[in-house]
């Protein structure tokens, strides 16, 4: 009974499997009929479906391994604060082409094109490279020269002939990332920094010097002028030193048409060094400060110096008799400057410029080649 009641079970068991094996063959023959399917077929070349997952595969995998590395550089640079940070970054920048590299190589040799079979392409690729994809190829190349060449680090603040300013913050195959001091990420083809011109004001040291021009109305004591500069250089904090070669200086550097012109040459620590407008705007605000303080004048235009000493006066007092229209004689209410110490004004009297120049740039700072000029004093803003 038992024997007999089975076979139909058997029997339907038998069926199913011969069923499911022959649909299970039926899709493995679909599935490499797919795979084997071709895409493209050339006398030297052909690329099927399978193959092209099979480089895709690769590719992938090339990517997932470069980020690996990648991170696990990055890893290493942090907990080593010692390492040049720049050279890290070169290095890992390299390994991820050479992995791009071999990842292609490699995906091409599935695709069933080999190297010596890629060479044919090869001249396709030079005339596409001679059109469309010459700038291209150009920023790489370029990419490649300033992460061996080290004229150009990333942390670096720099200035292009256009007048862009900011910090690199990275090197990529086609263009250099630069964030200004505003916060504003741009990107400036690496071309342009191999054939054009470019000001690294950290090449190196970070530390440089600033000009600052202010101007005193004629007749004031300029050893008074050059102590209330320095104190106004004291003031900011961004003063890398107030003596040695490093401390700031006070030089006489013209007898304008309204002012007596000044000078204020500081150097800058090197967190300053890469803010341009806001440092020099922080002297001129400790300058005005410091010079009020010693009763120093900050002279207007000279039209309006021969209005205010037309009865003799000055400040206030030429005003108030202006307004009268006639000169009370013998008021003069005019405030003395206070008197230096014969000590201090000996001490104040060395001519900085002099100095400066004898000094020849033997004892000045590592960074003396990073001297601002006026001229870009003038584009900070």
């Amino acid at each position: 009974m038992n024997e007999t009641a089975a076979s139909p079970i058997e029997a339907v068991g038998e069926q199913t499997l011969d069923i499911a094996d022959a649909a299970a063959k039926q899709g493995i023959d679909g599935l490499r009929s797919l795979l084997e399917f071709q895409l493209l077929h050339t006398s030297n070349v052909t690329i099927a479906v399978g193959s092209l997952l099979a480089a895709v595969l690769v590719m992938v995998g090339t990517l997932l391994v470069s980020a690996l590395v990648q991170r696990a550089l990055g890893r290493y640079g942090k907990r080593t604060p010692s390492v040049n940070q720049a050279s890290l970054y070169t290095l890992n920048r390299v390994v991820h082409y050479l992995l791009l590299a071999a990842g292609l190589l490699l995906a091409l040799e599935v695709l069933g094109m080999s190297v010596t079979k890629f060479a044919v392409l090869a001249g396709g690729l030079g005339v596409g490279l001679g059109f469309g994809l010459q700038a291209i190829f150009n920023n790489f190349v370029s990419g490649l020269i300033l992460l061996f060449d080290k004229s150009l680090k990333v942390g670096d603040f720099v200035e292009l002939e256009a007048g862009t300013r900011g910090m690199v913050k990275a090197i990529n195959i086609r263009a250099t990332l630069i964030t200004t001091n505003d916060n504003i990420d741009i990107l400036v083809p690496n071309s342009e920094f191999v054939s054009g011109r470019v000001v690294n004001w950290t090449h190196r040291s970070a530390n440089r010097r600033i000009r600052v021009p202010f101007g005193v109305a004629y007749g004031t004591d300029k050893e008074l002028v050059k102590k209330a500069a320095l104190e106004a250089a004291a003031r900011v904090p961004f003063t890398l030193a107030m003596e040695g070669p490093e401390g700031p200086q006070v030089w006489l550097d013209n007898f304008g048409d309204s002012a007596v012109e000044f000078i204020l040459a500081v150097w800058l620590t090197e967190e300053a060094a890469r803010r341009n407008a806001a440092i020099r705007a922080a002297y001129l605000w400790e300058l005005d400060t410091s010079l009020k303080e010693h009763g120093i004048e900050i002279p207007f235009p000279q039209r309006d110096l021969h209005i205010r000493s037309a009865f003799g006066r000055h400040g206030e007092a030429a005003l108030a008799a202006f307004a009268r229209g006639a000169a009370a004689p013998g008021d003069d209410t005019e405030d003395a400057a206070p008197a230096l110490a014969r000590e201090e004004r000996e001490a104040l009297s060395s001519n900085d410029a002099t100095l400066d120049v004898q000094q020849g740039g033997v004892d000045a700072p590592a960074s003396a080649d990073h001297e601002q000029t006026p001229d870009t004093d003038a584009r900070d803003r």
